[in-house]
């Protein structure tokens, strides 16, 4: 694990701290390590006829494009992940497993194939509705529970298959992005191996691309990749989360 605490924004970087501002494309349209690293601390917001709930990211993965070998990507555009090879902005959602929904925001350009896993937050908005939904879908211990880890993120924002591809840009938008406060830019951000990502994908010392806030009791547990002996021979990204 590396610890390191972030520079404050520069004028040149779009961030514009505090300030509440729903991103412009060209925020997403950078390296997915940028976009991910900026996407701590900020809001996301997910508007339905039953009410809105908002998450503070803690905790995000970054993925690049087909070079990437615990992306996605890696072996190319299909129909499963075309979203993430949409225009940067938008919403690449999957299901894990056939069990679980992941939210994924795409960066750089079109055609590239890369985004950033939003792997965990702390509900900061409509907190009675996030706990409706994660109740109706299994065990809930405690409030810090409620958005710890990609698929409970993704319930609790009531985001499934139908919000692939939407379209983060628009403020009246469905699902919105804003920018952090201003005191988050100075905490603490650790860096590490992916979770859940096997071979060359997972290694630390070459893609320590899972970023999160210390001392956050909301970022989700660390779990290596599993391997059965059938899988021993797999290829490098056989087991991803984005």
């Amino acid at each position: 694990m590396h610890l390191e605490t972030p520079a404050a924004g520069r004028p040149d970087d779009g961030i514009v701290p505090g300030t509440g501002v729903v991103p412009a494309r060209s925020w997403y349209a950078r390296d997915p390590l940028a976009v991910a690293r900026d996407l701590l601390g900020a809001f996301v917001t997910a508007r339905s006829p039953e009410g809105s709930v908002t998450v503070r990211l803690t905790e995000v993965e970054a993925y690049g494009g087909e070079d990437d070998p615990g992306s996605h990507a890696f072996r190319g555009r299909t129909a499963r992940n075309a979203a993430m090879f949409a225009e940067p902005g938008r919403l690449y959602v999957y299901r894990h497993m056939g069990l679980h929904h992941c939210v994924n925001v795409v960066t750089e350009q079109a055609g590239r194939g890369s985004a950033v896993l939003l792997r965990a937050g702390e509900v900061v908005e409509g907190v009675e509705l996030a706990w409706a939904r994660r109740s109706s879908a299994g065990v809930v211990d405690n409030e810090r529970q409620l958005a710890r880890g990609p698929a409970r993120l993704a319930v609790c924002l009531g985001l499934d298959l139908a919000a692939n591809g939407a379209d983060l840009t628009e403020p009246g938008g469905s699902v919105l992005v804003r920018k952090r406060d201003v005191a988050v830019m100075q905490s603490p951000v650790a860096t590490g191996p992916r979770v859940g990502v096997s071979g060359v994908g997972g290694d630390a010392a070459v893609h320590p691309w899972r970023l999160w806030l210390t001392n956050e009791p909301t970022v989700s547990a660390y779990r290596p990749a599993y391997r059965s002996p059938a899988s021993a021979d797999a290829p490098p990204g056989a087991t991803t989360s984005a």
